[in-house]
């Protein structure tokens, strides 16, 4: 296995007695993006400060490339990373003054800078915009401008701190698109801060998930939005359908669970009477009128509901059911949503797949 470029173990951050953060252990490997996700407040940004060396924690151990950071290498470790704020951060001068001030600090000559710097400029599309003032870019164009400069140093390390939350939503897509071909061809590792889920999933080879300066799970994306390992999780990665159960009979690795309003069929080895919680994504449950189930489907569990609210979101419609204890929230496409005329108050059935099922052990 490779050696991780950047480790943490044991770290705690404290501002006088208050404790605002606690990372067991995490690593990001050489090549890896990893996508750090939370809540405003969770700590995101204070552990980004601490991994590029940018604040000393309270208690625990910083390694980079196998070497412990130290007050003494702490400078030097520093400078082959990168970090892009979400503020921008220029200077008052040109795109090119700005994006090429890393390189001049480091005593590069004229020609070499540009060499460096053109391939950079016109990958991010601003090249054209090389003599405009700072002060009279979009907000697009400025973060831009911040990239060219972080990555135009060949940082070991690239750190972002939400760096698209303050743009509009098609600047963001376009370059979150083109920030997501930089990591993929480059290979550069990346630690990336967000609050929002779906560029973790676009972006991040793991993600790491931190609620109340607490890191409670780190995996790939699969693992993190599809099985969330507490309830608190399920809840920030749009787990939106959870029912608390108990475990009845159990036969050859599949559990039959029961509820108030029903019962389901979930995959996996429990014990008869064990309290769990049932996790369903929304893209996990197909709604159908009742009698109207097809019953060629291999979705064996099939709940009675009642449709209690309807929500345009996109290109779908989420929909709220309730059955009995449980609710249930499905996302439709706008084709299924307009054949089945669903409205508030109609009968359903809701069917799902027992390996749909999540399921977290309560205690």
């Amino acid at each position: 296995m490779a050696q991780a470029l950047l480790t943490l173990q044991e770290i705690r951050v404290r501002y006088g007695e208050v404790p605002i953060l606690h990372i067991p252990s995490l690593a990001i490997l050489p090549g890896e993006v990893l996508a750090i996700i939370g809540p405003n407040g969770s700590g995101k940004s204070t552990l980004l400060r601490v991994m590029g060396l940018l604040e000393q924690p309270t208690e625990g151990k910083v390694t980079f490339r196998g070497d412990a950071v130290t007050r003494d290498n702490a400078l030097p470790l520093r400078r082959r990373m990168a970090t892009v704020f979400q503020e921008p951060l220029l200077l008052n001068a040109s795109v090119y003054e700005n994006a090429t001030l890393g390189l001049a600090l480091r005593g590069l000559g004229r020609r070499s800078i540009e060499r460096k710097i053109r391939p950079w400029l016109e990958r991010l599309g601003i090249d054209h915009l090389r003599r405009r003032p700072a002060r009279s870019l979009s907000g697009g164009e400025a973060q831009r401008t911040s990239l060219v400069r972080a990555l135009v140093l060949d940082p070991e390390l690239l750190l972002l701190d939400e760096p698209f939350s303050a743009l509009d939503p098609p600047t963001r897509e376009g370059l979150l698109l083109d920030l997501e071909t930089i990591l993929r061809e480059t290979g550069i590792t990346t630690a990336f801060v967000t609050h929002d889920r779906n560029e973790a999933s676009m972006l991040g080879d793991q993600v790491a998930v931190l609620i109340a300066g607490k890191l409670l799970q780190v995996g790939s994306s699969t693992q993190i939005f599809v099985q969330p390992v507490n309830e608190e999780v399920a809840q920030f990665v749009g787990v939106d359908t959870k029912i608390p159960g108990v475990v009845g009979t159990v036969t050859a690795g599949m559990a039959r669970v029961h509820f108030n309003g029903g019962g389901a069929d979930v995959v996996g080895d429990f014990q008869t009477g064990e309290r769990v919680l049932l996790c369903l994504r929304p893209e996990d449950i197909t709604l159908s009128p009742p009698g109207g189930e097809d019953l060629k489907s291999s979705a064996r569990n099939r709940l009675s509901a009642k449709v209690i609210k309807i929500t345009s979101w996109g290109p779908h419609y989420r929909v709220a059911v309730n059955c009995g204890e449980g609710r249930l929230v499905a996302f439709i496409t706008r084709p299924s949503f307009l054949d089945l005329n669903l409205r508030e108050g109609d009968d359903v059935v809701a069917s799902f797949k027992a390996t749909a099922v999540h399921v977290i052990r309560r205690r």
